[in-house]
């Protein structure tokens, strides 16, 4: 095996992905080049975490600077790029405190820890379980897949460690039935994005809004995905008008980099105690600097006004020019979170994107779902949408050739 093949080599890696057909290297701005140096228009920002594209020159920055100064230290001692990122998150939302670890999931986690907490604290030990939505994807740590409903998620790890319930999605009438003294908070994405893309009503967050009230139960949003300008807001909730306990964060608040986060307020902030929760590189001072970079960029620039006027302008473009085609159902979606859903597999024509150098994937097994950075422009949202359209004709035909 030479050089180059071994740097390519993927014996080594347990099998969690598909089979990869492409190697990337680089990225610059809205593309990503692999290691024979062909070039994509990128689509999906690594699952909706690079927001601002790639090396963008503030993360870049910060990074950079950063790495010359601290990269790590434990949580035993304060880290000041921590505090002021957690004042930060505090001054733009309604969350009174901030816990930071690494990833959705593991916000996930801590957030029904702290739902759970929070119940027996007030004496209510048998309020131990969690009511969520079907179709809803919360993660893959025990904790945060005991929420995640798809059947091909779960299966092989049960049991898992808390007992969920599951309600259909945007039916208010089915989530009170559920919710009996056994649960301790309810958990909705604002927008489901594994399960295909599909935004919750305003209707329904508030009746959970009031469920919640009425019942003594944590309302819990999942905004990983959906938060942090992606559906053209700051926050999701702020789309709804409906004030959630417990927000979870993660994929774009740093950037590229690793980092979760927990936000509460009321008395569901102050429920952890030393010793109850942590995290070893939560809050890190070189994820906390990309993520202060970020967050600067979201505000001083108001981002999430382009991600709602560029999501506009796409979805429209998506529907003008796919929607007559027999194959397509829909174009659904809010901001630059969207999905084309298909009467046929979508795998398919995702793969026919990639040979045509446009980055998107499938969920839900029919829908083809878009997470583009905020700086892309007008004419790539158009090259997207004429790439869909010739991979989506590719299909077809190939499908009569069969």
């Amino acid at each position: 095996m030479n050089a180059a093949e071994r740097t390519t080599d993927t014996s080594c890696l347990m099998r969690t992905y598909r089979a990869y057909s492409r190697i990337m290297v680089r990225g610059a701005g809205t593309r990503l080049y692999d290691q024979d140096g062909r070039e994509y228009l990128d689509f999906l920002s690594g699952l909706g975490v690079n927001n601002l594209g790639h090396c963008h020159p503030a993360i870049v920055e910060a990074v950079q600077r950063q790495a010359a100064t601290l990269i790590h230290a434990c949580n035993l001692y304060g880290i000041e790029l921590q505090l002021r990122l957690a004042e930060e998150l505090c001054r733009r939302s309604i969350f009174d405190k901030v816990f930071f670890c690494n990833s959705g999931a593991e916000a996930m986690d801590g957030a029904l820890k702290l739902a759970r907490l929070h119940a027996w604290n007030r004496g209510e030990r048998k309020r131990t379980g969690f009511l969520a939505m079907e179709g809803s994807f919360h993660g893959r740590t025990f904790g945060a897949m005991s929420v995640t409903s798809p059947r091909k998620v779960r299966e092989g790890f049960e049991p898992l460690p808390a007992e969920a319930r599951f309600a259909r999605f945007n039916d208010a009438a089915h989530a009170a039935e559920l919710a009996d003294d056994s649960i301790c908070a309810v958990v909705v994405e604002p927008v489901i994005g594994e399960g295909g893309v599909i935004p919750a009503t305003r209707e329904f967050l508030q009746a959970l809004r009031e469920l919640c009230d009425a019942r003594g139960m944590a309302l819990i949003f999942d905004e990983v995905q959906c938060g942090l300008g992606r559906i053209g807001w700051p926050f999701a909730y702020e789309h709804f008008g409906v004030e959630p306990d417990i927000v979870t964060l993660a994929k774009g608040l740093a950037g590229g980099l690793p980092m979760g986060a927990i936000l509460a307020r009321g008395d569901w902030s102050a429920t952890f105690q030393p010793g109850q929760h942590g995290a070893t590189f939560g809050g890190n001072p070189l994820s906390a600097s990309a993520a202060l970079a970020y967050l600067g960029e979201l505000f001083d620039k108001r981002l999430w006004e382009r991600a709602a006027e560029l999501g506009e302008y796409l979805t429209g473009k998506l529907r003008e020019t796919l929607k007559p085609m027999q194959c397509v159902k829909e174009v659904r979606g809010l901001g630059l979170m969207l999905g084309i859903v298909l009467d046929r597999e979508a795998a398919p024509v995702v793969r026919k994107a990639l040979e045509h150098g446009l980055l998107v994937n499938d969920t839900a097994e029919r829908v083809i779902r878009l997470l583009p950075p905020f700086i892309i422009t007008r004419e790539e949202c158009d090259r997207a949408v004429e790439i869909l359209h010739e991979c989506l004709n590719d299909v077809k035909d190939d499908a009569v050739k069969a």
